[in-house]
């Protein structure tokens, strides 16, 4: 079983953390990942840096661009991955847009997950019903699972959709805005994280966008079976380097 299936079959709201790889220096990417699991975290997304990004806000940007600026490229994550699994139980995700996917070939990449121990892929730009038709078999050989966004303004058809060619869980943006640029949640989107609950998916909900502390992790796994935290860490990386994982994560989790 994928790991990540594994893991959300436990009894328990699940912490996702994002980062950018090769930031804040090119090679912290492994010593970040490996603390982050020493300190409670239960899954990673581990951000593929691209030129142009376009549902990122302007924190992730801007590490975005510095890892850039470092020298991280696909050839190189992979290689800082490559030993991984000897250290590291956790789910593993790769987030990035299709284009550096589309230039290393489509398959090969997804081999090279398989071959390092990548769990799953989330790929904003990729189309649903592209994927669907051109590339969900090239996934599925590789052991992947490619994971899909939904907004507010995703119509009750294009779930059902997307829930009826997933197999992990769904990633639920808390709101139409970027990321990074909303603290708290409102009545508005506290509905939606209830409306979508009540649809009974067949794929659990992690919630992104917007989160950043104790309080917002708690509002948005009410309903939802984790959260995941990106500009909020990326700030903290930005501040402490790859130090004091614990006291962030600890903030969370209280």
């Amino acid at each position: 079983m994928n790991r990540i299936n594994q893991k959300l079959k436990e009894d328990k709201k699940l912490l996702s953390i994002y980062f950018s790889a090769g930031y804040p220096t090119l090679n912290d990417t492994v010593s970040i990942i490996k603390d982050l699991e020493k300190n409670g975290v239960d899954m990673i997304e581990i951000g593929l840096p691209f030129s142009d990004p376009l549902a990122d806000g302007p924190t992730i940007q801007a590490s975005s661009t510095q890892a850039l600026k470092n020298g991280m490229t696909t050839e190189t994550l992979f290689t800082q991955l490559k030993d991984i699994r000897k250290t590291v139980s956790i789910p593993l995700i790769i987030m990035g847009y299709f284009n550096p996917m589309l230039q290393y070939g489509v398959e090969a990449f997804c081999k090279k997950c398989q071959d390092i121990g990548i769990d799953g892929l989330i790929i904003p730009d990729l189309p649903v019903d592209v994927y669907n038709e051109q590339y969900k078999t090239i996934f599925e050989k590789y052991g992947l699972i490619n994971v899909f966004l939904i907004t507010p303004q995703t119509s009750v058809e294009r779930i059902n959709f997307i829930d009826s060619i997933s197999n992990g869980f769904i990633y639920m943006v808390s709101s139409a805005s970027v990321t990074g640029s909303s603290s708290g949640f409102g009545t508005e989107q506290t509905d939606y994280f209830k409306r979508i609950a009540d649809m009974k998916l067949n794929n659990p909900q992690i919630v992104g966008f917007g989160i950043s502390d104790n309080s917002t992790f708690t509002q948005a796994t009410t309903y939802a079976k984790g959260a995941i935290i990106g500009s909020a860490f990326i700030k903290h990386l930005t501040k402490h380097g790859n130090t004091k994982i614990d006291t962030f994560t600890n903030s969370i989790l209280k």
